[in-house]
This record gives structure tokens, C-alpha cells and sequence, in this order.
């Protein structure tokens, strides 16, 4: 069995319990693969994170959630299965504690369940050009101005049915429910279930609230800026696309799955107040 072991060299002693996962893997009888941004000893170095998750039969990851969710892409992509190592403050995402690693054993002998995350496919439309990205937490249309705001419509097939004045707008995953959707005063929803939250960013009206949509829905939102007035969309935090008027941004469930390793059953309400009780 091949395991890809991907490090985030920035995070304090994600270091450290890589090399002590690639002993308990090593000694399962695992061949590790390992990327040349973070190699470790013992392992075949790859020249990329992707490549290494490419090649591998199950990836790991050792960070905090931003690592899984930046690899998260590359997992689903090429269908494999991809567990989280949480050297982060919060790790909903990640299924295992540093101090817990003997758990690794596990993805040997094959005790472990998958769960299967729902992805957002986005589309940014620019005159008829169309790029495509795929979002594990969110995508969240934004202004650039401190002091403005920014008129937003949404579309549900081709009918207008929301329109905003706000901040901006978060369109998430179950996934992303407990990310900058939570933050923004969104719902908790539970991460395998399938569907599209909808949450305004502090918006101008008390009558405007979050909306969850079903998983088939599919969204376009447009804005409405001044001349003066510059929106983007991030995607994940990854990536930062300008918007204008003339564009439109379509939203809908990816074709694509996430699947999580679960080494260790827990709830996830017990998880969520224990986490943030860290705050």
C-alpha cells in the first residue's frame, strides 16, 4: 500500500509527527510518498503534493484544516481517500491528534470508514469564457472597499429570488458550514449532508437571512457594483478571481467527492462544542 504523507513545513512541529506517522505507517508495511516542498527521511519524494497524492492508495495530511482543504482538491480529483492530521487550532476537518498516531495502523489493515464530503463547482462566466474551480469550503463574493457595500442578485435557474446589499455573500459546503459561513452568523450543518448554504456578509436589511438550498440547486449570483467599486470572488481562500458586472457566477454541486478517512467515530456536535470551547 502506497501513502502519500503531505507536511505543512509552517506549522510548529508538523515536522515532528510526520516523522512519527512515517514510523507507524513504515512498521504497518505502508511505502510512503512525500512531497519535495516538506521530504521526509525514509520516503519517496515526489516533486509535487499533487503527484505524490496521485500516485499514492490513501493521502495524509499533516496540518491544520487550510492543508487538507488546499490538498483536499487533488484527493477528490484522482479518487482517493485522504485523512487529516491536526496540527491546526480547530480541525473539524481532521480526524486524528497529533498524540493519537498509533490510530495509523489502521489505514493498513483497513479499519477505518470513508465519509463522502459534497464539492461546489464554481464557474466564473466572463463574456462567454468560462472558468471552472472547485470549492471544499466556500466561495465568497466580496467587495474591495471598506467603505462600501455591494448589490447582489441570486438567481435559482432563471428566476431571480434573492437580492442583497451587503458585504458580500458565502456560498458553502456542509463542509464549510463551520468556516467563514459560522463566523458570519450561518447555521451549523452537518458535514455529510448534501446541499448549498447561502449566507449574507453583514447585510443592510433586517429581513435578509441565510438559506439553505437542496443539493440538485443550481445558483447564479451577479453583482451590481459602482463604477468605483471592485468585487472579487475567493474561492477557499485559494483563489482571488475580479467580478464585474458583466459576469456571472454559477454555483452548483461538483461532480466530484471528498472522501475522509474516519479512523476514530466522533460526534460531531460533542466535536463542535468542544472546539470551540478552544475560543
Amino acid at each position: 500500500m502506497k501513502v502519500s504523507l503531505i507536511v505543512n513545513k509552517d506549522k510548529a512541529r508538523a515536522v515532528e509527527a510526520a516523522e512519527r506517522a512515517a514510523k507507524v505507517l513504515s512498521s504497518s508495511g505502508a511505502q510512503l510518498l512525500t512531497c519535495s516542498d516538506c521530504p521526509v527521511e525514509g520516503t519517496i519524494v515526489k516533486d509535487t503534493a499533487e503527484e505524490a497524492i496521485r500516485e499514492c492508495d490513501i493521502a495524509v495530511t499533516v496540518g491544520g484544516d487550510g492543508t487538507i482543504i488546499h490538498n483536499a482538491k487533488y484527493a477528490a480529483l484522482y479518487n482517493k481517500p485522504l485523512l487529516g492530521i491536526n496540527l491546526g487550532r480547530v480541525g473539524f476537518v481532521a480526524n486524528i491528534e497529533p498524540d493519537e498516531l498509533d490510530e495509523l495502523k489502521k489505514l493498513v489493515t483497513g479499519d477505518y470508514r470513508v465519509q463522502k464530503r459534497m464539492l461546489l463547482d464554481i464557474t466564473v462566466d466572463k463574456d462567454g469564457v468560462e472558468r471552472h474551480y472547485t470549492a471544499v469550503n466556500e466561495a465568497v463574493l466580496h467587495r474591495d472597499s471598506l467603505s462600501s457595500m455591494v448589490d447582489i442578485s441570486v438567481e435559482l435557474g432563471d428566476e431571480r429570488i434573492i437580492s442583497y446589499r451587503a458585504d458580500g455573500m458565502i456560498l458553502s459546503t456542509p463542509t464549510g458550514s463551520t468556516a467563514y459561513s459560522f463566523s458570519a452568523g450561518g447555521p451549523v450543518i452537518e458535514p455529510d449532508m448534501r446541499c448549498i448554504l447561502l449566507t449574507p456578509v453583514c447585510p443592510h436589511a433586517l429581513s435578509s437571512r441565510q438559506v439553505v438550498f437542496g443539493e440538485d440547486s443550481v445558483l447564479t449570483a451577479r453583482v451590481h457594483p459602482s463604477s468605483t467599486l471592485k468585487c472579487y470572488m475567493t474561492v477557499d481562500g485559494q483563489h482571488y478571481i475580479p467580478v464585474s458586472s458583466d459576469d456571472k457566477l454559477i454555483v452548483k454541486k461538483s461532480p466530484l467527492e471528498l472522501q475522509l478517512i474516519i479512523l476514530k467515530e466522533k460526534n460531531f456536535y460533542t466535536l463542535l462544542s468542544e472546539k470551540l470551547k478552544e475560543f
